[in-house]
């Protein structure tokens, strides 16, 4: 696995592994707080129009389901998550089938937005950032196999508490609530994350 630091070496090793390629898809994994979605979201911009943004947060499953399957207290483990829903999309995506239309995700309320993104068949660079990317258990096994190039992205844990306690409190939770889920559903997912870190082809180290 190859160790790298920042934006621009995961964008030439994009860019690398897309050339004379029709679409690459990419996936970006790592625990709740690591900025994975941050350097997604870069690595779209630095690419610019040849490249989408495909968030596995819109496929959490909608509260109330959350609610009847008994699971709303750990939103957020692998088994809170439309898995099939998700796997049709990167499907689609990974055979550039056309306008493919993906749900986003409110966190203001906590919400999958159906239809809130469309890759289309001019987007030949797919970045794909999740928690359970390389998961190989509960049916995540079936995404790996569909990412052209993977990355595991971590940072300090001391900094990755402190962006989700923050994050907790900025969406309205008050900073014990934050605190609490933070130290337990989400520090519960993060140990689970972790064991997938060795099946990136790279790991990119954040401060």
């Amino acid at each position: 696995m190859a160790v790298i630091g920042g934006v621009d070496e995961v964008v030439t090793s994009v860019r690398d592994a897309a050339a004379g390629s029709g679409r690459t898809v990419v996936g970006i994994a790592g625990a709740p707080g690591a900025g994975k979605s941050t350097l997604a979201a870069r690595l779209v911009e630095r690419l610019g129009a040849e490249a989408a943004l495909l968030p596995m947060d819109g496929f959490h499953l909608p509260q109330r389901r959350l609610v009847d399957l008994g699971r709303r207290d750990r939103m957020g483990a692998p088994d809170t998550f439309d898995v099939p829903g998700f796997l049709h999309v990167l499907r689609r995506v990974r055979a550039n089938d056309g306008a493919v239309p993906a749900p986003g995700f409110d966190r203001t309320v906590e919400e999958p937005v159906p239809d809130a993104i469309r890759i289309g068949p001019e987007h030949t660079v797919v970045v794909v950032e999740g928690n359970y990317l390389l998961l190989d258990s509960g049916g995540w096994e079936g995404a790996a196999g569909l990412l052209d190039v993977t990355f595991y992205v971590e940072v300090p844990r001391d900094v990755r508490l402190r962006r989700l306690i923050d994050r907790h409190v900025a969406f309205g939770k008050s900073p014990e609530a934050a605190e609490a889920w933070a130290l337990g559903p989400d520090e519960r997912n993060a140990e689970l994350i972790a064991g997938t870190a060795s099946r990136a082809r790279h790991r990119v180290v954040l401060t």
